[in-house]
């Protein structure tokens, strides 16, 4: 039977995207596993349904009521930790369902009963993009109120921003204003968030659990068979071998960008064009000798991380954020060392003043200008958060060859304080990633930045690394023999030395299956008011052939930089929409959000 031919079971749009997402995400062995739970999980709700009505409980009892969670993420955190809680709510018995933001029908809200929240915060406290038409909507005109609602929100962020756990912070209050009655208060979690993640959700099936049972009705105990497949991702990466790592910029850049193939044989994983490459990297041995001299530590001396006792060198090697100067860290060593400049610096009206201290300082610096004396080595990494995956956009296609996958990596290097510094992860590659190497990766699954079908129009716009998905999509319609136009604005600084991956895309245009493309070098080129020139400036110029292929049905993408290319890209398409259209300002953002919610307009931006 094929996707077109499903009977109608008045499953949802929404659903039956999650189906067949599920579907393409699994294995043969995962699929068969698939189905036999799901249909324990029918079982159990058909005869907890017949024991509701034996015990003669009216719709809206505790143990009728139906469990919705909607999840907004941004690089898939929170989604995972939907996952698992939707299938920790069924094997507790309960009728839970689980839904996106960014496909969940908001006519639905005023009908659901029991509500768990699951969002990450972007940026400086904006929602994950994905989720934007739902905080549009809930915090708009036009949302319900919801005095029958019981929620609980779980929100997740990272301390090094202003606006912590922000976008959590607002679906709590908003739906405390629309008359929801919280069935336990918020939980912000920073980004080691596993513990309190679990303990929430423990928690709250826990209270649902046991008002199931108050209520008269069993809980299901669904017996199921655990996948012996081995599942690599963010918790258990798969150490890969480095195939290749090569220098794609030209002598002379002010920049240095890498191609690097990893191997993907013997892990299982597999990928989509669109998706991204969890590296977790180590930190520069350099800097671990710095903060181990600077503190008179031994490297020997055992210390306890997460319950299991290590080296304090490997727990700086590898487990621990020993570079990025975060709140958690600055709040600690203005204990440690009593100085009045942190703790004035730790004080909630000083956001702006934290924030850029931080940003020039790392956590080394801080030890050299603030010693303390006679520091032990558990008191230390006790103000230390653990080590953060890095993904990046894939920039290969399976269909080329599933058992590698490719990487464009901007390397950061920069002078602060006196010293040449690196990014943790991209100096990671550039200067301990050669050939045979190994690096612990896993996939990040990125539904939210996908090919349409083969013969839609897409139109790419990227700048620098963020034309990393593109050659991926570009492989994958070469190999699909795709019949749809395509459309690749790229920008960077210098044509003679930054134009990545040249000859490829020449190629491609040669043979058809790129069918167009701009270019903007932003060092080599002048506007006439002496502006450089971007990919925006190009996409203005090219007005009236956008608007067309936007009418025509084409899907846009935007990769890159989420605080310049990011808005400046919205603004020229926002322009171009009114001029070409004849649309005001209202039907322009109308079109917009439209181009948003058909999720023809797809944004994957850091």
């Amino acid at each position: 039977m094929t996707a077109t031919e499903f009977p109608d079971l008045g499953l949802s749009d929404a659903q039956r995207e999650h189906i067949h997402a599920l579907a393409r995400s699994l294995d043969a062995r995962q699929l068969l596993w698939a189905s036999g739970f799901l249909a324990g999980a029918a079982q159990g709700q058909d005869a907890a349904a017949a024991r509701v009505a034996a015990a003669g409980l009216p719709p809206g009892t505790p143990g009728a009521r139906k469990l919705t969670i909607l999840y907004g993420s941004e690089t898939g955190n929170s989604s995972a930790l939907a996952a698992t809680l939707v299938q920790e709510a069924i094997a507790r018995g309960l009728a839970a369902s689980a839904y996106d933001m960014a496909v969940y029908k908001t006519r639905q809200l005023k009908d659901e009963q029991d509500l768990l929240l699951i969002a990450s915060t972007y940026g400086e406290g904006d929602p994950p993009q994905p989720a934007a038409g739902f905080f549009e909507f809930i915090e708009g005109r036009k949302a319900p109120k919801l005095p029958g609602l019981r929620f609980a929100v779980l929100a997740l962020g990272d301390t090094t921003y202003e606006f912590f756990c922000e976008a959590g912070k607002r679906l709590d209050s908003r739906l405390q204003e629309l008359g929801a009655t919280r069935l336990q208060a918020r939980i912000d979690c920073d980004v080691d968030y596993d513990e309190a993640a679990q303990a929430w959700i423990s928690g709250i099936l826990g209270m649902l659990g046991e008002a199931r049972a108050t209520a008269g009705t069993n809980l299901v105990e669904l017996a199921t068979a655990p996948i012996t497949t081995t599942v690599f991702d963010k918790r258990k990466p798969f150490a890969a071998r480095i195939l290749d790592n090569l220098v794609l910029t030209g002598r002379g850049s002010s920049k240095e960008t890498r191609h690097v193939e990893i191997s993907l044989e013997g892990s299982g994983l597999t990928f989509e064009p669109g998706d991204a490459l969890g590296i977790v990297p180590g930190n520069d041995p350099a800097v671990i000798q710095a903060i181990l001299s600077g503190l008179e530590l031994d490297a020997a001396t055992p210390v306890t991380v997460k319950g299991n006792t290590v080296a304090l060198g490997d727990a700086l090697a590898s487990g621990l954020e020993i570079t990025t100067l975060t709140p958690r860290f600055l709040d600690h060593w203005a204990m440690l060392s009593g100085s009045a400049a942190l703790k004035r610096l730790a004080q909630p009206d000083q956001g702006e003043e934290r924030k850029a201290f931080a940003h020039g300082h790392h956590i080394v610096d801080v030890i050299r200008q603030f010693p303390v004396k006679g520091m032990t080595a558990p008191d230390f990494i006790a103000g230390l958060r653990p080590l953060q995956p890095r993904l990046y956009s894939v920039a290969s296609s399976a269909a080329l060859d599933a058992q590698e996958v490719h990487l464009t990596i901007s390397t950061v290097r920069y002078d602060l304080h006196g010293e040449r510094r690196s990014g943790v992860a991209s100096g990671h590659l550039a200067d301990r990633g050669g050939p045979d190497a190994l690096l612990p990766v896993y996939v990040q699954q990125n539904p939210h930045f996908r090919l349409p079908a083969d013969d839609v129009p897409i139109i790419m716009i990227g700048a620098g690394t963020g034309v990393a998905p593109y050659r991926a999509f570009m492989q994958e319609r070469e190999a699909r023999s795709a019949s749809g136009w395509s459309w690749l604005f790229f920008g960077e600084r210098n044509f003679r030395t930054d134009f990545l991956y040249q000859t490829e895309w020449q190629g491609l245009l040669k043979d058809g299956i790129l069918t167009r493309m701009d270019v903007a070098f932003s060092r080599d080129e002048r506007r006439d008011n002496g502006g450089k020139v971007y990919v925006q400036q190009r996409l203005r110029e090219h007005a009236r052939d956008i608007f067309d292929w936007l009418e025509q049905g084409a899907h846009v993408y935007v990769c890159g930089d989420a605080n310049r290319l990011a808005p400046d890209v919205h603004q020229a398409l926002a322009a171009i929409v009114t001029a070409q259209g004849g649309f005001g300002p209202a039907a322009t953002q109308d079109y917009m959000q439209r181009l948003q919610s058909d999720q023809r307009y797809q944004r994957d931006v850091y």
